[in-house]
């Protein structure tokens, strides 16, 4: 009998990765739950559903500040798997207002596992979260899944808000629940405003592209890129992987992380410099101190892959990622205009 999977923010960039994913590669039923704002677009669906597979994908309109009452969850129907996606993730939007972000990734979580709970099939919940919890990372750092939390802004504080509630309904109710932590992801049909679109536009136009340094301006904060059809192939990954046999942390805690990275780490400047290359375009760019530009961000973040390695999943190498997003975007020059 075919699966059914709930994806909570399904108009979204990464989400629309992981539906196109399932599409191709299993006969489930797919129902995206979505309020449908500036970071939800459902153009996004409507190119990768095609005409045949409209059958497999229901979209129901809500915000997951509200509890899904009869209505909503009717219309959802038994679900076996739950990835939760939606979330509020725009830095600077989080520290002019701390509370849309409190109320989407902490009370939304919230609803969304207590319609999780009342599943009594449910075989797996994901909850996607991010780097940012741990904050900065120093140099020759990489944060395991279990380090401590050092949260720099509104968004990544709320984003461990809702870790911790997962973490609960998987203690209290024994929710069958994982966490993972994904860091700059990119893609075909990102937001236009994110880093890697921006440069591919900037480049292409010969403009000057803004690279966040540190207060000397001798060194470009660096991250570990991955694409978002990698970050869907981890989900898929973990759907049905069988976490008893996965060490528990120290204290006993059960519910399992993983950290969704890049391989290669980069700093922002050699990534703007791969993208005008691909271009065949000369780079123009200015370092600008990051803290007095952007407050609340880190220079540098970065992950541990290691656990997901051993478990037998790794990512593609990022340059031919890279070179795959800026060659489509060129071609669909559509979302670098939105």
């Amino acid at each position: 009998m075919s699966k059914t999977i709930l994806i909570t923010g399904g108009a979204g960039f990464i989400a629309h990765h992981a539906i196109e994913k399932i599409l191709n590669e299993t006969d489930w039923n797919i129902v995206t739950l979505d309020r449908l704002d500036f970071s939800g677009n459902l153009n996004r669906l409507k190119e990768i559903v095609q005409d045949d597979y409209f059958g497999r994908v229901k979209v129901v309109h809500h915000d997951l500040k509200a509890e899904l009452n009869p209505q909503i969850r009717s219309l959802i129907g038994k679900v076996d798997y739950i990835a939760h996606l939606a979330a509020g993730s725009h830095v600077d939007r989080s520290i002019d207002y701390p509370m849309e972000f409190i109320l989407d990734n902490v009370v939304g979580t919230a609803n969304i596992l207590e319609f999780a709970r009342t599943q009594d099939n449910l075989e797996r919940f994901i909850y996607f979260s991010t780097d940012e919890i741990f904050g900065p990372a120093p140099g020759g750092v990489k944060y395991k899944e279990n380090d401590r939390y050092n949260s720099t802004n509104p968004y990544s504080a709320s984003k461990a808000g809702g870790e911790e509630l997962v973490v609960a309904y998987e203690n209290t109710y024994k929710l069958p629940a994982i966490i993972t932590h994904t860091m700059n992801v990119f893609g075909e049909r990102q937001h236009p405003e994110k880093y890697i679109p921006m440069c591919i536009k900037r480049a292409r136009d010969g403009e000057v592209i803004t690279i966040h340094s540190n207060a000397e301006k001798t060194k470009a904060g660096s991250r570990h890129y991955i694409h978002a059809k990698d970050v869907a192939d981890a989900l898929m990954f973990l759907l049905p992987y069988d976490v008893s046999g996965l060490e528990h942390d120290y204290g006993g805690a059960r519910c399992q992380k993983f950290n969704i990275v890049g391989a290669t780490e980069l700093d922002n400047l050699e990534l703007a410099s791969m993208i005008a290359n691909i271009q065949g375009k000369q780079l123009n760019y200015e370092m600008v101190d990051f803290h007095s530009q952007r407050p609340g961000h880190d220079l540098r973040y970065a992950l541990d892959g290691s656990k997901m390695k051993n478990m037998g999943w790794e990512p593609a190498p990022v340059y031919q990622r890279l070179e795959e997003v800026v060659n489509w975007t060129l071609n669909n020059e559509r979302w670098l205009t939105l």
